[in-house]
């Protein structure tokens, strides 16, 4: 079966040594936000490597089993098939195999966005999500945004909002790293709304989320639209935020905004 030969590929690629250094990389210790997750040390390439050989084959039943596994690679493993099968349009491999592939017709991005969201628990560090969520999440809530102002618009607002809202870290970062596919349609709207309600959040993690969002956001739809957003809001940001923000403006633009009191 694809599943068991993916999985056999990968500790065939374990690496002790580099599972050690992204261990403190991505703050597995006692208290840190990635507590207790496990790393083979596979780099990210060579996992990309193996979703171009697997990401065909194996169904929503597999990537279930993958996205709940307790090796952080095998997780995120699991997230890039289904972005392959987001872009792709694909939920299973053309022949269901599994109880839950069964009931996967008709709309596949649909079906992908929906697993998506029902196994956020799992997607549970940074590069999770901002390897996933654009892609899947903002993807789907943009077209939902292109109907107009009826029932996808509504989902969409309504989706953004409770994320944003959610007492979950990576929820809330799910929620940011979406809009990423709306700036790079041209439209801010939705990171600046989102921005506005994430100001106050207290984790780094969100802080370097929300300013790379703006910062992206100067880039891609206009640096006018970011310095108006910080001409009003500097003074609420949190320095790790505004810093992030600031980066691509020219050095006497970066001073002023640090220096506002």
């Amino acid at each position: 079966m694809p599943l068991k030969k993916l999985q056999l590929e990968i500790k065939k690629l374990a690496d002790p040594k580099k599972a050690k250094i992204l261990m403190r990389f991505f703050k597995t210790g006692k208290g840190q936000y990635g507590e207790g997750d496990k790393f083979l040390g596979i780099v990210v390439p060579k996992q990309r490597e193996l979703v171009k050989k697997y990401w065909y084959g194996l169904t929503l039943d597999d990537l279930d089993i993958l996205i709940k596994s307790k090796i952080h690679e095998e997780r995120l493993i699991a997230l890039l098939i289904l972005v392959a099968k987001y872009q792709n349009n694909l939920s299973s491999s053309g022949q269901a195999r599994g109880s839950m592939d069964s009931r996967l017709r008709g709309n596949d991005k649909r079906v992908i966005f929906k697993f998506y969201l029902s196994r956020t628990k799992y997607i549970n560090n940074w590069d999770l999500v901002d390897l996933s969520a654009p892609n899947i999440v903002g993807s789907y809530l943009y077209s939902l945004s292109l109907e107009g102002r009826g029932a996808g618009v509504r989902v969409k607002n309504e989706t953004l909002l409770r994320l944003a809202k959610s007492k979950n870290l990576w929820q809330r970062r799910i929620a940011i790293l979406a809009t990423f596919s709306f700036i790079k349609q041209g439209q801010p709207k939705d990171t600046i709304a989102l921005t506005k309600i994430l100001l106050k959040d207290k984790h780094d993690l969100i802080h370097k989320a929300v300013g790379w969002m703006l910062r992206e956001m100067g880039k891609r739809c206009g640096e006018k639209k970011l310095t108006n957003f910080l001409d009003t809001n500097t003074l609420k940001m949190p320095r790790t935020a505004l810093r992030y923000a600031i980066e691509r403006l020219p050095k006497e633009q970066r001073l002023h905004y640090l220096h506002l009191k």
